[in-house]
């Protein structure tokens, strides 16, 4: 076997490795690679697998679980016809040029993977490349949540009664529904790069998982894939996470990795639509977030916090990650407990944005309320 077979995917992994340390020492390094060099992915083979009906990343991570699996069942077999002395077989031939494949697979992997996903964790936060309306060292108080919050919670319950709902209350949504959803989400994400420079560009259209139940006992709404650079998101879930799912999604395509700021994006994005159910899946993202840091701010006075406007009960029940038939949909199909692969999901989720300089792992998703506080300062106080 030629020596460069073996070694050229162990330079795949240090360069992968090289550039991340790259990004993590040198300043501007990673800022100039989102800006300059990031979008070269999307604009092509983004454009390539969005030509594709299905998910391209989703199926190509089967794959990968179907390769592994093989390579750790063949490699039990050949053990065991080594120990014998048989290793020389026809099998074990096969066996070594597919771990010689699987090596090739896993620096390619590594190179895609660091282009397209751990190199943008070391992006200048966004505060710092946009300037909001304030600071981002400002120490915002219970006036200014209270303030930013009670607009949420006002936007969100007079836009709760608009919609039409079945004889259960839910939205109704069908897949024309469904279809406008991507070209909206495209055309305001579109329009938000007008504003915010590394926005702009060719987006490709959100795709629907298609085992979504599985991502649904992760409690996941989407997902981003860098090896084929697509925005999934879980067909699912209720209708009012959708549009803002779809946004957050596409924000990562265009090197927003850290879920604050693409929790930022998806908001803006749909917050000032033409369409009232993009508007309301931006309220309902946030109001959460801000409800649940307004009572800290008030140190859970529950006098100050009955004083300001209240959460309808209907956007509460609109608020939901699925709904309750779409739960048993999930939990007659599932192999595994939804509380095992949801313990796993985290845990995995958790350690690989610690491991990215993400310190306070998947706590950092509500660290969107710095964002719009900043954004907010000076049009709401």
């Amino acid at each position: 076997m030629k020596r460069w077979k073996l070694w050229v995917p162990g330079a795949m992994i240090l360069f992968a490795v090289i550039l991340n340390v790259a990004g993590r020492v040198w300043d501007g390094f990673s800022d100039f690679y989102v800006k300059h060099i990031f979008p070269l992915w999307v604009e092509t083979y983004g454009r390539l697998t969005g030509l594709f009906p299905f998910s391209v990343g989703e199926w190509m991570l089967y794959l990968a679980v179907c390769l592994v699996a093989l390579l750790l069942t063949g490699g039990a077999v050949y053990g065991v016809l080594k120990i014998v002395g048989r290793e020389r077989t026809r099998f074990g031939w096969w066996y070594r040029r597919y771990a010689l494949f699987c090596w090739w697979v896993t620096g390619i992997f590594s190179v895609i993977m660091m282009l397209n996903c751990f190199l943008l964790y070391q992006v200048s936060p966004f505060p710092e490349r946009f300037p909001l309306g304030g600071s981002p060292d400002k120490v915002y108080g219970a006036e200014e949540i209270g303030l930013l919050r009670d607009y949420v919670v006002e936007n969100a319950n007079a836009l709760s009664p608009v919609f039409e709902r079945d004889e259960r209350g839910y939205i109704l949504c069908d897949e024309e529904t469904v279809r406008n959803m991507k070209e909206i989400a495209r055309n305001q994400m579109s329009r938000l790069g007008e504003q915010y420079e590394e926005l702009s560009g060719y987006y490709p259209r959100p795709k629907g998982l298609a085992v979504s139940g599985f991502y649904s006992q992760q409690y996941i709404m989407g997902y981003y894939f860098p090896f084929s650079m697509e925005a999934n998101y879980n067909r699912q879930m209720y209708v009012t996470n959708m549009p803002v799912t779809m946004c957050h999604e596409l924000s990562h395509l265009k090197g927003f990795l850290l879920e604050d700021e693409a929790n930022f994006i998806g908001y803006l994005a749909c917050v000032d639509a033409p369409d009232e159910l993009f508007r309301y899946s931006a309220y309902l993202s946030v109001a959460g977030y801000l409800d649940r840091d307004f009572r800290k701010a008030i140190g859970g006075d529950e006098e100050i916090y009955l004083s300001h406007p209240q959460i309808h009960p209907q956007v509460w029940a609109d608020k939901q990650f699925l709904t309750e038939e779409a739960w048993e949909q999930v939990e007659e199909k599932a192999v595994i407990s939804t509380e095992t692969v949801k313990k796993a999901a985290d845990a995995f989720l958790d350690t690989n944005l610690t491991l990215n300089g993400v310190a306070d792992g998947t706590v950092s998703y509500s660290r969107v309320v710095k964002l719009l506080l900043q954004y907010y300062d000076g049009i709401l106080y």
